[in-house]
């Protein structure tokens, strides 16, 4: 009998950085097995943002499908980044099951096979029902994701009151009796396990991609198994399969030139090895008020060059007169081509958000970093950067003198220089992983054997 082709559905999240990550590995598997087909689905935004650039083989292989975004009709964005994630969260899984249908009616090909984003738990229900593989991808690190599977027993441990969005246990309090979580404090946990108010629509979510993800056939993960491979082990005998497949940024680099609108390479240029501070927050994040102003207030005392990737007017929200005062020094910008940025030999520092792209960035660039998180697994990010790894410093917020010392500590000491030393070797363990004979290379292959058979 002839096999029926593979029909693979990719469900994605549309929000912050989770749908390009998926598509990037699904266009990996793609290449490997050219005969299977691929059904992309997100909402009209994230699609036309992610399928903007035009890929040879999606014209046959992977299509993308729009699913409802849950947003009422006449829909009005006050400001509050949460509130089109609630909306489009109370629409799944309805949204998704009636877009799959289409698929299946315009294909002819019977769903083989459910890749996701891991936020989405019900997959695994749908998948059963289906009887097909289920193959979520986490695109955060490795010990966010243990925290989320084990916090049944965080919480047997700390107690938990999420009413009132108090901590059971003292936010100093460490995680000693976990492995490898001794120096993990209470406060570093995302919000959800045993504080904050689970009755919003994304904390239910992630509650239950802890208890659902063991379920799943494999589990990929844009990480690589050299980079923590404690908690990697733990998670392996909590799985069925887990698969580090990453970082993507060198398993599926970008084939198309990122332009430099603004100049920052050639600015890069003419400064000094290892002397300048790179400050970007993502496409989400912009600190507060205060916080702005402390770390401008920071970066023209400390002396230190700077490029600042600034999200909005930034005449309008920096200090008066602060570009035109330091324009000696320091570039101010509205979007930087990060990666390239962190690979330039002159920057010496990154000030971050501490979200997981970015830590893997800067780690393939080789750049210590500032952390100053804000919400999600960004905390315990923090954490492991500064206590585990020990390749940055945490800050709580940005202070003038906090950062001045921050800043010093990793451009001008020896502390900082080991700080680089070893985040040098976390990239050559990257770059090891993802040759020909490495451990995310072998993971690849069974992922594509798991997705398409």
């Amino acid at each position: 009998m002839r096999e029926s082709p593979r029909h693979v559905a990719v469900l994605a999240f549309p929000f912050a950085t989770h749908a390009a990550p998926l598509l990037a590995l699904v266009r990996r598997i793609s290449k490997a097995a050219p005969a299977v087909k691929f059904s992309f689905f997100s909402t009209a935004q994230s699609n036309a943002a992610n399928f903007a650039r035009s890929h040879d083989d999606e014209n046959e292989a992977i299509k993308p499908y729009n699913v409802h975004d849950g947003l009422p009709e006449v829909y009005v964005f006050k400001g509050n980044p949460h509130e089109p994630v609630s909306y489009f969260l109370e629409a799944t899984p309805g949204n998704f099951r009636s877009a799959m249908e289409a698929a299946v009616a315009e294909t002819g090909l019977e769903i083989t096979c459910l890749m996701t984003d891991a936020f989405y738990w019900f997959a695994a229900e749908m998948a059963e029902a289906m009887g097909v593989p289920w193959v979520p991808l986490w695109t955060a690190g490795p010990r966010a994701l243990f925290v989320h599977v084990d916090a049944p027993v965080i919480r047997q441990h700390m107690g938990i009151n999420v009413e009132h969005g108090l901590f059971a246990a003292p936010e100093d309090r460490t995680l000693d009796f976990l492995e490898d979580f001794a120096t993990t404090r209470v406060a570093d946990l995302p919000d959800g396990i045993i504080s904050g108010c689970t009755e919003t629509p994304m904390l239910q979510m992630l509650d239950r991609v802890g208890v659902m993800i063991p379920r799943a056939t494999a589990v990929a993960m844009n990480s690589f198994e050299e980079l923590d491979p404690t908690v990697i082990n733990i998670l392996k005998s909590r799985f069925k399969k887990l698969l580090n497949v990453g970082p993507f940024i060198l398993t599926s680099p970008s084939s198309a030139a990122i332009p430099d609108e603004h100049g920052c390479l050639q600015w890069l240029d003419k400064q000094k090895p290892a002397s300048v501070a790179y400050i970007s927050f993502g496409s989400v994040i912009t600190p507060p008020p205060n916080e702005v102003e402390a770390l401008a207030d920071a970066m023209e005392a400390s002396g230190f060059p700077f490029l600042w990737s600034f999200r909005g007017n930034a005449e309008e929200k920096l200090p008066k007169g602060f570009i035109e005062r330091n324009r000696a020094k320091a570039k101010v910008v509205p979007w930087a081509p990060q990666l390239q940025v962190l690979l330039h030999s002159s920057v010496g520092v990154f000030v971050t958000h501490c979200g997981w792209n970015s830590i893997l960035e800067s780690m393939n660039g080789g750049v210590p970093m500032i952390c100053r998180s804000f919400f999600g697994e960004q905390p315990l990010n923090k954490r492991t950067v500064e206590v585990v790894w020990k390749t940055g410093l945490g800050v709580d917020q940005f202070t003038k003198d906090g950062t001045m010392k921050a800043l010093k500590v990793i451009l001008s000491s020896e502390e900082g220089k080991k700080m680089r030393e070893r985040i040098g070797v976390q990239r050559e363990l990257a770059v090891n992983a993802v040759q020909s004979d490495g451990s995310s290379t072998e993971n690849f292959k069974t992922l594509v054997q798991t997705v398409t058979n």
